[in-house]
């Protein structure tokens, strides 16, 4: 085994795959490759080859790999102070809840709660729910919010949900883009609405025009929540700081709570659940809801640098135009039948499907997608990819997809 850049890790191909069937729990699944090193949109594996990280470690890495703000704060926060409990805030911890507020434009009586990841912060909105003194909730079909038994029941995947069942009561799906469906599914029980601004798991799909407005309008006939998991498309991901505040995709509505996660930490683990004015933020008093880790000095000191960074260099723009013109780009080509998304969370349907060999093809080719069902491919690359990396796979993609034979293997989902 030899060690590669001063890592200790095992680079031989026969010997980390051993090696991590052996250690890992196989829930996760066989790896592609082993990463060694990133830098901005590139990452390079055991063997020296370097590939174009488009999926930004789905939806995760914001700023790239080893962006210098996010090693400055990391850095810097780990030599002061790292870790405090919860029983203690820190200067980070209360810099960036304020920041997120300001920027969700949220009402005097709003609050952050921090914990560690887009699971944790639904059960975190869940538990928010059940406080109303209400248990159903209603959500929607083609939904993904984790895998955590509150999140798994929210999940619309059955294939997900069976296994563990029986899962958290209390929980109605519908069919996706029926209005009416929503509006008969929210009643007097009703504790919530929860649904995704562009659901990710499904293929980048968004709602139809009209739909979160009635989401907003049926909750708020009953007096119910409504709650936007944005783990996916907030912190810029769609060319706004949040979906609801995109007017072609929130249409206006403003939520009472909104969940975040992946592009907040920029690659470290962070997650928060934000309500809206007093009456929300009221329902979990103190003892209710905490986590060990929950703001994190370090993870907060990287959010606050991953936003000062989106914020300085004009990023939600840049994902706005690129985007834009990246999905012009694709729509152009005749095997692509759709194309989906907004700004830098783009999906994109298949002429002959084999979005899994498709995928397949573009790793060994330099190029990582995901194929997020058996005919879409989804990307969500770097809000710093340049023009060259994004638009080459436009380019590179006909011949990816010339390269394979219709019919591979299913493909699965990511998170």
């Amino acid at each position: 085994m030899t060690d590669t850049e001063g890592t200790g890790m095992m680079t031989g191909t026969s010997e980390w795959r051993s090696h991590h069937e052996a250690a890992i729990l196989p829930a996760l699944g066989r790896p592609q490759r082993l990463l060694v090193r990133g830098e901005g949109a590139l990452v390079w594996d055991e063997t020296g080859a370097q590939y174009v990280d488009l999926l930004a470690g789905i939806a995760v890495n914001a700023l790239g790999h080893a962006h210098p703000a996010i090693v400055e704060a990391l850095t810097a926060q780990a030599s002061t102070l790292g870790h405090i409990s919860n029983f203690f805030a820190s200067p980070p911890q209360i810099a960036l809840a304020e920041r997120i507020l300001a920027l969700a434009s949220a009402p005097v009586g709003s609050s952050v709660y921090f914990s560690n990841s887009g699971a944790e912060a639904n059960e975190a909105a869940l538990k928010i729910t059940r406080r109303t003194g209400r248990s159903k909730i209603v959500a929607v079909d083609g939904s993904f919010h984790g895998r955590t038994m509150g999140a798994l029941a929210l999940t619309a995947k059955t294939a997900y949900r069976e296994p563990f069942e029986p899962g958290v009561p209390g929980v109605v799906h519908v069919p996706f883009g029926d209005e009416a469906a929503l509006r008969a599914a929210v009643d007097a029980d009703t504790a919530a609405v929860v649904l995704e601004p562009i659901q990710g798991e499904s293929g980048v799909r968004r709602h139809p025009a009209g739909y979160l407005t009635a989401a907003r309008e049926a909750t708020d006939s009953v007096g119910a929540l409504l709650v936007l998991d944005e783990v996916q498309t907030g912190i810029g991901r769609t060319g706004s700081w949040f979906a609801f505040q995109d007017p072609h995709i929130g249409e206006g509505v403003t939520p009472d709570v909104i969940t975040l996660a992946k592009g907040l930490g920029g690659g470290m683990p962070i997650g928060a659940t934000l309500t809206f004015g007093d009456r929300v933020t009221g329902l979990l008093t103190p003892g209710q809801h905490g986590s060990t880790f929950s703001g994190n000095p370090l993870a907060t000191a990287v959010g606050l640098a991953v936003l000062t960074t989106i914020q300085d260099e004009d990023l939600l723009a840049r994902a706005a135009d690129l985007g834009g013109r990246m999905r012009t780009a694709l729509a152009a080509l005749p095997q692509i039948t759709e194309v989906s998304g907004a700004g830098l969370l783009i999906g994109m349907e298949l002429r002959d499907g084999n979005a899994k060999a498709v995928a397949g093809a573009a790793l060994d080719a330099g190029w990582i997608v995901n194929p997020v069902t058996e005919t879409r491919l989804r990307i969500a690359p770097p809000l710093i990819i340049t023009d060259d990396q994004l638009l080459g796979f436009a380019d590179a993609l006909p011949g990816l997809i010339a390269s394979v034979a219709p019919g591979a293997a299913d493909a699965e989902g990511g998170a």
